[in-house]
């Protein structure tokens, strides 16, 4: 299908509208699983059965993108092998922690965990590979560490849940990074790692008073948890290669605003020096929203000028060899 209807900026339209649609339904991810809870299920089912519903919505994509061969090279590849192994633990990591945060009251915490993230990432970005970060970069650092020693004192604590979601998932960007494997090969391999565990828990469930298999409702209800885990991956995927970084920067602030927003809507508590918590941590997510844009508006004229500067060099060519009676 060609891509032609472009949106402002200049980008599909279709691309824009996939990139907005992964970060919703990551948003409205834990409304889904508190409502699964209110249905009976404890969190660890809601893990078992997002582990077990994901492999085969996963293995779908791969059959129909035609990446079977590459999962199959996987396994040929201990290496490859070896470090989904390790980012399969780290993922599982981030899903029970933001499973058991959101039902269990904590979806302000949790979503600060996703704020802080790309901040984190870039922050690791500039530690282990020596990626650089300018002023503005390290203002947005600067303004979220103030906002989560704020949060420390708001909540008598240090933001636990927030701290291992970001980490863990930063972990796991850092691994997907250094994996020679596509997004949608490297998650079908990452399911089948968790399929088992996930599969022998689900029995035991089973005779165990498991919400499963209680009715048709509470069935569907849980396994839904498949196609929400993968559908939006897919869709960032896809998204993500045909969007510019600093759009993708400014997107995914999406998921925890509706996370946050969710938190504000089943009741916890947003007491004043929290909210000003996420005061400094919202204003570091402008700074590195503006940091992305301006990036990628550097680049984009760079890569202008270097195009204009291949056509007014086709263009002298032309003209030196229509001058010379060669081909045009």
């Amino acid at each position: 299908m060609s891509l032609t209807v472009a949106a402002p900026g200049g980008y599909p339209r279709q691309a824009l509208a996939a990139g907005i649609a992964c970060y919703c339904l990551w948003g409205f991810m834990p409304a889904l699983f508190i409502t699964m809870g209110r249905a009976g299920a404890a969190p660890w089912e809601i893990l078992a059965q997002r582990t077990v519903w994901a492999a085969p919505i996963a293995a779908v994509i791969v059959l129909a993108s035609r990446q079977g061969p590459e999962v199959a090279q996987i396994f040929r590849r201990p290496r490859v092998l070896g470090l989904l192994a390790l980012s399969t633990s780290l993922i599982l990591a981030n899903w029970s922690t933001f499973i058991w945060a959101v039902n269990n009251g904590h979806n302000l915490e949790a979503s600060l965990g996703y704020y802080i993230n790309p901040l984190l990432a870039m922050a690791a970005g500039a530690t282990l590979f020596r990626e650089r970060i300018d002023r503005v970069g390290w203002t947005a650092i600067v303004l979220a560490t103030i906002g989560v020693a704020i949060q420390t004192v708001a909540l008598g604590r240090p933001p636990v849940i927030a701290l291992a979601l970001a980490l863990a998932f930063c972990g796991y960007g850092l691994i997907r990074k250094q994996v020679d494997a596509s997004a949608q090969a490297g998650l079908l391999v990452e399911c089948l790692f968790l399929v088992g565990p996930g599969a022998g828990y689900m029995l035991w469930l089973h005779s165990h008073g498991g919400l499963f298999g209680t009715s048709l409702g509470a069935s569907l209800l849980l396994m839904a948890a498949g196609p929400i885990t993968v559908i939006p991956l897919a869709l960032f995927s896809w998204a993500a290669r045909r969007l510019p970084f600093s759009t993708m920067g400014f997107l995914q602030f999406i998921s925890p605003t509706i996370g946050f927003g969710t938190g504000l809507a089943t009741g916890e508590r947003l007491t004043p020096l929290l909210a000003f918590s996420f005061l400094f941590i919202w204003t570091g997510a402008a700074m590195f929203t503006f940091g992305a844009w301006r990036a990628g508006r550097r680049l984009g004229l760079a890569q202008a000028g270097l195009s204009a500067g291949r056509a007014l060099a086709a263009a002298s060519v032309t003209v030196d060899n229509r001058r010379q009676g060669g081909p045009p």
